[in-house]
C-alpha cells in the first residue's frame, strides 16, 4: 500500500508528483537537500534539483535569457499564510470582482443597447467583445510590468481608466459613445489592473496557490452577480445614466481597497523580454494555448446571449431574463473556492480543468433540447456552474506550468493576450450564425459545444506532454 510518505517522495521527471509506488535506486539517488539547498518544488510538484555546489539551478527557459543582476539574489520562500499574504488574495478578489465581473455582465447591456438603440446583435456584441479583447490582450503589457517591479503605478492607472471610462459611459447615448468608453477606456483599464495583484498573490502561495488563485477566482463569479443587478433594478428607478454611475462608484470602492492591501514581495525582474517566445517551445504551454483560445472562443457564449434566448425563444420578459443571468453567475461563486481545494489538495489543477471543461462542453450542447422556462431556469444553474469553474480553474492550472514565480505574470499575460482574440471574435460569430439563422439558436449551440470540446483534446495532450501515459499523476 502506497503511503503518504511515499507519494512524497515520488518526484517524475517533469516535476510532478506521482501515487505510483517510488523506484527504490532512483530514489537513492535523488540528492537530498535542507534548509539553503533545498530544491523549488511549485504548486504542480516542480522541482528543480540542486547543483553540485548547493544553489539552486534555474529552470531551462532560463538558460537563454543574459544573467542580470536581479538573478543573483534568491528571493526568500513562500510564506503561504500570514496576514498580509491573506490581503493580497483580499485584493485579488476585489479586483476580479471588477476585471472580469464587468465583462461578464455584458449581457445586461447588450439587451438594453440592442432595445434602445435598435442595432443587431452582432453589432452591440463588438463593444463587449473589445472590451474582453482589451481586458485579456492588456495582460501581457501589465504583466511585465508587474514582474518588472511597477506593481502599484500599474495598477493605479488601470483602476483610474476602469472608473473614468464607467462615468463617461453614463454620459453616452449613441453606438460610438458606448464603444469608445464603454469597449476601449474600460477594457483597457480592466486589463491592465488585472495583473498586478495576481502576481503578487501568487508570489505570497505555493502549496496553497492553486487554492487560493481559485478563490480569488470567485470574485468574477461575485462581481457578476453583483454588477449587472445593479444596472438592471437601477434603471427602472433612477435611469441609465445613474445605474451605470452606481456602477462607477463600486468600481472606485474595490479598486481603492484593492490599491491599499497590495503589498510587492519579489524582488523586481528587469531584464528579459516582453514576450518569452521560448515558453512555447514547451509543448506542454503551447497545447495549452491552443487549447485555451479554442475555449474561450465560446466561453462567454451563454453569459452574452441566454438572456436574449429566454426573451425571444422562451417568451421571458426583460426582468426575468436578466434574472437567468444572475442564477448563472450567482451558484459559480461558492463552485469555484470548493472546486479549488479540491484540486489543491487531492486531484491537481490540470487533471480538474480537463473533466470540467469536458462538462462544459457537455452542458452546452445540452442548450440544444431546452425548449421552455424550467429546462432554462435548471440549464442556467448548470451552465453557471461548469463554466464559472472553467474560469476560476484557468488560473491554477496555468500556473501549474510555471515553477519561477517571477515569470508568472509575463507568462499568465501571454496566454491572455492569446485568449484577447478569442473573446474578441466569439461572441460577434456567435452572433452572426443566430441572425443567419433567422434568431434560431440551434447552429451557435453546435459551434459553442464542439469548440469546447475540441479544446479539451488539446488540454488532454498538454498533460500527456507533461506526464507521458500516466492517469494516476498530480499535476
Amino acid at each position: 500500500m502506497t503511503t503518504n510518505a511515499d507519494i512524497e517522495k515520488t518526484i517524475g521527471r517533469d516535476g510532478v508528483k506521482s501515487f505510483s509506488s517510488p523506484d527504490r535506486s532512483m530514489a537513492e539517488d535523488l540528492p537530498v537537500a535542507s534548509g539553503e539547498d533545498k530544491g523549488d518544488e511549485s504548486e504542480s510538484g516542480a522541482y528543480a534539483p540542486p547543483s553540485e555546489k548547493g544553489e539552486t539551478k534555474p529552470p531551462d527557459d532560463k538558460l537563454s535569457e543574459s544573467k542580470s543582476d536581479d538573478d543573483d539574489d534568491d528571493d526568500p520562500p513562500p510564506p503561504d499564510g500570514g496576514l498580509v499574504a491573506w490581503l493580497q488574495l483580499v485584493a485579488a478578489l476585489l479586483t476580479n470582482t471588477i476585471s472580469w465581473g464587468t465583462p461578464t455582465a455584458f449581457g445586461v447591456f447588450q439587451l438594453y443597447y440592442v432595445q434602445t438603440l435598435k442595432l443587431p446583435q452582432w453589432k452591440v456584441s463588438w463593444i463587449g467583445s473589445v472590451q474582453f479583447l482589451l481586458t485579456y490582450g492588456m495582460c501581457v503589457v501589465s504583466g511585465r510590468l508587474s514582474d518588472a517591479g511597477y506593481i502599484r503605478s500599474t495598477f493605479a492607472v488601470g483602476a483610474f481608466l476602469v472608473v473614468f471610462g464607467t462615468f463617461v459611459t453614463s454620459l453616452g447615448y449613441e453606438y460610438w459613445h458606448f464603444f469608445l468608453s464603454q469597449g476601449v477606456t474600460v477594457g483597457l483599464g480592466l486589463g491592465i489592473m488585472f495583473m498586478p495583484p495576481l502576481q503578487v498573490l501568487s508570489s505570497y502561495f505555493d502549496k496553497k496557490r492553486t487554492f487560493v488563485m481559485t478563490g480569488a477566482a470567485t470574485g468574477t463569479g461575485i462581481g457578476s452577480l453583483i454588477l449587472p443587478a445593479i444596472i438592471q433594478y437601477s434603471i427602472p428607478k433612477v435611469g441609465f445614466p445613474w445605474a451605470v454611475r452606481i456602477f462607477g462608484f463600486v468600481a472606485l470602492f474595490c479598486t481603492v481597497t484593492a490599491f491599499l492591501c497590495i503589498r510587492p514581495r519579489l524582488k523586481p525582474r528587469r531584464s528579459g523580454p516582453l514576450v518569452e517566445w521560448s515558453s512555447f517551445k514547451e509543448r506542454p504551454y503551447l497545447l495549452y494555448s491552443i487549447g485555451v483560445f479554442l475555449l474561450y472562443l465560446a466561453l462567454f457564449f451563454g453569459s452574452f446571449y441566454i438572456n436574449t434566448f429566454a426573451r425571444d425563444i422562451i417568451g421571458f420578459s426583460t426582468t426575468n431574463s436578466i434574472q437567468l443571468l444572475l442564477i448563472q453567475n450567482g451558484v459559480s461563486i461558492p463552485a469555484r473556492p470548493v472546486v479549488g481545494y479540491i484540486a489543491n489538495y487531492h486531484t491537481g489543477p490540470m487533471n480538474t480543468y480537463i473533466v470540467t471543461v469536458i462538462l462544459f462542453a457537455i452542458i452546452t450542447l445540452s442548450w440544444i433540447a431546452v425548449h421552455n422556462a424550467t429546462g432554462l431556469y435548471i440549464y442556467a444553474v448548470f451552465l453557471g456552474l461548469t463554466n464559472g469553474v472553467c474560469q476560476g480553474m484557468f488560473l491554477g492550472s496555468l500556473a501549474s506550468l510555471t515553477s519561477d514565480s517571477r515569470k508568472m505574470g509575463t507568462r499568465i499575460g501571454m496566454v491572455h493576450t492569446i485568449v484577447a482574440f478569442a473573446t474578441l471574435a466569439g461572441p460577434p460569430i456567435a452572433g452572426a450564425i443566430i441572425d443567419s439563422s433567422g434568431g434560431r439558436f440551434t447552429y451557435a449551440q453546435l459551434y459553442a459545444g464542439l469548440a469546447i470540446f475540441v479544446a479539451s483534446g488539446f488540454f488532454i495532450a498538454a498533460r500527456y506532454a507533461k506526464t507521458g501515459p500516466h492517469l494516476k499523476v498530480k499535476v
